[in-house]
């Protein structure tokens, strides 16, 4: 989709309604419902991060960029996922943290991205991170610097591929909590997205979808 024609929605994904867990479930691993149920953030008191879902232009173009992080012991080891991290207090709001984090791992400057909306919150289990997204736009073309401690790759995903139903499959594989399970995912060039990002990509593109065949 032209950029152009993408900011013509914006007004309008601000204020569209958040389809929340109705989303979220179609890509959660069987194991992660189950560990949700039970879950009550005012005894767990997770940590806080914070991931920005930024759409910019490429070639004019519409993108959305993921990112891929790189090898390392922990749960979260060279995986896709928004640029994003944890919460510190000088952030002092979750906007800040988003926008930082999006600055030290990719490259683009604060004053170049423009929040537009603000997505469901997500618990991740194997981590303790309450996880809160942030859509927002960049009206510029983008250079990435990517932060060679943590990102291994930058993915640049066109919007017109993100909402096709094609890139969504069922694959199995090992977690953190379990060994050759089947789970959601979408597969983005030749990398597989499961968990929470593909829980978040999937709010998103409902959202997406609403406004843009509204």
């Amino acid at each position: 989709m032209d950029f152009q024609e993408f900011l013509e929605y914006v007004p309008k994904l601000m204020i569209a309604e958040l389809p929340a867990e109705v989303s979220h479930i179609k890509m959660a691993p069987l194991e992660r419902i189950e560990s949700l149920k039970n879950f009550d953030i005012r005894i767990k008191k997770p940590k806080i991060a914070a991931v920005m879902m930024l759409f910019y232009p490429k070639n004019g173009i519409t993108h959305l960029v993921l990112i891929v992080r790189n090898s390392y012991k922990g749960v979260h080891s060279a995986q896709i996922a928004f640029p994003g991290g944890k919460y510190e207090t000088q952030d002092e709001i979750f906007e800040n943290t988003a926008l930082r984090e999006t600055h030290e791992e990719v490259g683009i400057h604060p004053n170049s991205m423009e929040i537009i909306k603000t997505f469901t919150p997500m618990y991740i289990p194997p981590s303790d991170f309450m996880v809160h997204p942030f859509l927002a736009i960049s009206k510029e073309e983008i250079v990435f610097i990517p932060d060679p401690k943590e990102v291994a790759n930058i993915i640049e995903l066109p919007l017109t591929v993100f909402l096709s139903d094609a890139i969504v499959t069922d694959t199995k594989l090992s977690t953190s909590y379990a060994n050759d399970i089947n789970v959601p995912a979408f597969k983005i060039e030749e990398h597989i997205v499961w968990g929470a990002t593909a829980m978040m990509l999937s709010e998103l593109k409902d959202v997406l979808k609403n406004v843009l065949n509204a």
